[in-house]
This record gives structure tokens, C-alpha cells and sequence, in this order.
């Protein structure tokens, strides 16, 4: 090599950094790549694209790849320095050759190269991906041999090797995904997007139709009566009962009645023909999982009962989607809104309000575990039956208690903390809509 002329020993020496520059680079721009749009591209059959997402279904194998060529390369650029440095100073010029060496792999072959990489991970990865792919069928065998050696290592020291689970994302990290999409999609489509995930933590325990405010037909009152009350109501779907309504005979649709309505022998009897009998949830059913047993089963609406079969409640498949899309019912009573906003800035809320409707509309967090409604809330944090004109304070909002009814917190005020600053405590974000 002492006939070989030192500026050929210098474009060698060059060149072998600019390849360990092409390791160091690729290696952080292909584990840097966002895989959903390196799927998306490889779905439009984008070359680099493509072979970027075969080399990273093995991970493993594709850093063993990068560090076999990265490692071969700097050993053969230490040993060039250190003949270069000896043929221009002698036993110093080794010594010297290490010093430059390391300062210019640093710059050269490492931070440079990866800097530039991890900001611009397309442009390095996708047409390196092309030169992995045919380094990995040429050195296959080595490559799987020093992965085997590999993970016998990590098992004798009693540590994992499984494999990785791969893209796949939790529910509360798809949230988060979804939430950082500001500006990309429209706040009413990401807030839909959110609220779907948040299906899953919402029962139909939290947004039913209480027992008390079902309305339905009672075919224990005067028929007279009872027809004057059916051509009155407002609803599609009604629910037939005798004396209360634990004692349910299943539901008529209004379009089924009308017909009836006009021959003079409509009785109650025909209007059980026209009944369908009742379908029944168990509380404590997710939304998620209710929505999709409302499309199996061909039904609208059901009935929430408890462990000794008692009926709690109403649902219907509006109910979930509004907890969705936002309120769009025709219903007329349901645009009687429970939230009064006072002069002050506090509002008067109906007791019976659930919470998560308060801090869905109010954009409060009042804690959602536990109690369903305003009333059970302020009843579960003072342990009695308080009176009108006491206060409290839950997670940091004072609440002014109205009236009090038939042992029920029938309107409550809160007041809406405006200092930037204020605690607020034992909230749960998780399940507000």
C-alpha cells in the first residue's frame, strides 16, 4: 500500500464517510418515517414507500442490516486513518489520526446526517429503502445469524424478545392522535371523531330517559282519556303498560296508531295487536356496544333494566348518536333547555340534568363516577337531604341550592369560576362528551 498515492488513500477515506453518513442517516430516517402515511403512500404504490414497509415488518433484521454496514464500513475507515496519519507523521501521526478521526465521524458520519434525517425522514428513507432491499437478499443468512446470536444473548440474560405490537393504537393514544389533528380536519368532524372514542366509556346508565320521565300509555286509564292523551303526544314510538311500568307490554310506533285511531272500534285490545313487545338493556351496557346491538337486533328503542329486572329507564339509538353528532331531536320538549343563564354569569340547572350534559354544554368537569344527575351529585356530597338556600362546593364550583322537592334538589345554581387560575379538583375528563 506504500506505492499507493496519498490523494487516492483520501478519496477512499472520503467516500467511506459519506457511506457511513448513508447508515447513520438511513438508519434514523426509516425509524423516524410517520407509518401511516408511509401505508398511505405504499397504498398508491409508491416504490421507496413500499420497500420501506417490507424492511420495517422486521425491524430487528433491518437494524441488524444497518449496524452490520455501519459498523463494517467505520472499522475500515479507522484503519485507513491510522495508515494515512502514519504515512504522513509517523508513531504521532496515529495518535493525531485518532483525534481528527473522532471529531469527524462525530460531525461527519453521526450528528450531521442524522439531524438532517429526523427532519427530513422521506427524502433519506424512501430511496435508501431500495438499497436495503437488495443488501438484506445478499447478506440474508449473515443478517439472520447475528439476529439468532442476538436474542440467545437476551435470553440468557433472562430478558424479552418479543416482538412489538406493532403500529397498532390504544384507544387513549388514538384519542390523543385525533386531538393533535387541529387545523387538518374541521373541529366539528375531530370533535365527532372524539366522541366516538368516547362511546366506549359512556354507558346507557348515562344518558337514559330516568323511570320517572317515561312517557307512555296506561291502559288501566278511561280509554276516553287515554285517546285524548295519544293524540297529543309528539313521539314516533310510545310505550304501552298497566298501572306502572314495570308492567310493560311492549312499544306501538304513532304510524301504527293514527290509522286506528279513525275506525270507531279502536280498543285497547287493538292497540296491543299493534304493540311489539319490549326490548330490554341491561344497565351498565357501554354505548359503544348498545349501538351496534340496536343495528343487530332492528331496534330503536329499549329499556334499561337493573340485576332483579326492574325497569330504570329509557334509551333510544337517537339518544347515542347525538352523543356523537350533537343534539338534533325534533322532540319539542327537548327543546326546553335545563340551563338558565343569570345575569351574573351562573346558571340555573334542572336537578335532574345529567352531568355529562352539563359539562358537555357548560364546558365544566364536574366528576362523572358515581352519580348520573345534578341531584344525585349534590345529594351523594352533602350525605342528607339538604334545603333551599344551602351551598356547596364540588370540584371547585359553588353551587346554590334553589329548591328542594319531594326530597329531590329540584334547580340548582352554579356559578362559573372566572379566574384563569382556580383548582379544579376530582374531576375525570375521561368520559365528558
Amino acid at each position: 500500500m506504500n506505492d499507493i498515492p496519498l490523494y487516492w488513500l483520501f478519496i477512499a477515506f472520503v467516500a467511506l464517510i459519506l457511506m457511513s453518513a448513508f447508515f447513520s442517516s438511513s438508519e434514523t430516517g426509516l425509524m423516524s418515517l410517520n407509518r401511516y402515511r408511509l401505508k398511505h403512500l405504499a397504498d398508491k404504490s409508491h416504490g421507496g414507500a413500499m420497500r420501506a414497509v417490507e424492511l420495517l415488518k422486521r425491524p430487528d433484521r433491518l437494524i441488524t442490516l444497518i449496524l452490520l454496514g455501519n459498523n463494517f464500513i467505520n472499522v475500515l475507515i479507522t484503519q485507513l486513518a491510522t495508515y494515512i496519519g502514519f504515512r504522513l507523521y509517523g508513531e504521532a501521526g496515529i495518535a493525531i489520526a485518532a483525534g481528527v478521526l473522532t471529531l469527524v465521524l462525530l460531525l461527519f458520519a453521526e450528528v450531521t446526517p442524522k439531524t438532517l434525517a429526523a427532519t427530513n425522514p422521506e427524502r433519506i428513507a424512501l430511496p435508501a429503502a431500495y438499497v436495503y432491499r437488495v443488501m438484506i437478499r445478499v447478506l440474508m443468512p449473515l443478517v439472520i445469524l447475528i439476529d439468532w446470536i442476538a436474542k440467545l444473548i437476551l435470553r440468557l440474560f433472562m430478558l424479552s424478545n418479543r416482538q412489538h405490537r406493532g403500529d397498532a393504537l390504544t384507544p387513549d393514544e388514538l384519542r390523543v392522535a385525533v386531538s393533535e389533528t387541529s387545523g387538518l380536519i374541521l373541529d366539528s368532524h375531530r370533535d365527532m371523531l372524539l366522541s366516538i372514542l368516547d362511546l366506549e366509556k359512556a354507558t346507557v346508565d348515562d344518558i337514559m330517559v330516568p323511570r320517572s320521565d317515561i312517557i307512555g300509555v296506561d291502559l288501566d286509564d278511561d280509554w276516553h282519556d287515554i285517546l285524548n292523551y295519544i293524540t297529543n303526544l309528539s313521539y314516533t314510538r310510545i310505550p304501552i303498560f298497566r298501572g306502572n311500568i314495570d308492567n310493560l307490554i311492549g312499544v306501538a310506533r304513532m304510524r301504527k296508531i293514527l290509522p286506528l285511531l279513525m275506525e270507531e272500534d279502536f280498543s285497547p285490545e287493538s292497540l296491543i295487536g299493534i304493540t311489539r313487545e319490549g326490548y330490554f338493556i341491561p344497565e351498565g351496557t357501554p354505548l359503544i356496544t348498545q349501538l351496534l346491538n340496536f343495528r343487530k337486533n332492528k331496534r330503536r328503542v329499549g329499556f334499561v333494566v337493573d340485576e332483579y329486572g326492574d325497569i330504570q329507564g329509557l334509551v333510544t339509538i337517537e339518544d347515542i348518536l347525538e352523543e356523537v353528532v350533537g343534539e338534533f331531536t325534533t322532540d319539542p320538549t327537548a327543546l326546553r333547555q335545563p340551563f338558565f343563564q343569570d345575569a351574573d354569569g351562573s346558571y340555573l340547572i334542572d336537578g335532574a340534568t345529567h352531568i355529562r350534559d352539563i359539562n358537555r354544554n357548560l364546558d365544566l368537569q364536574l366528576p362523572t363516577r358515581g352519580p348520573r344527575t345534578l341531584n344525585g351529585l349534590i345529594l351523594e356530597h352533602m350525605e342528607f337531604i339538604p334545603e333551599s338556600g344551602t351551598s356547596l362546593k364540588v370540584s371547585g364550583y359553588p353551587i346554590e341550592i334553589m329548591q328542594v322537592k319531594h326530597n329531590m334538589v329540584k334547580t340548582a345554581r352554579i356559578a362559573i369560576p372566572q379566574d384563569d387560575d382556580t383548582t379544579i379538583t376530582e374531576t375525570d375528563t375521561s368520559q365528558d362528551g
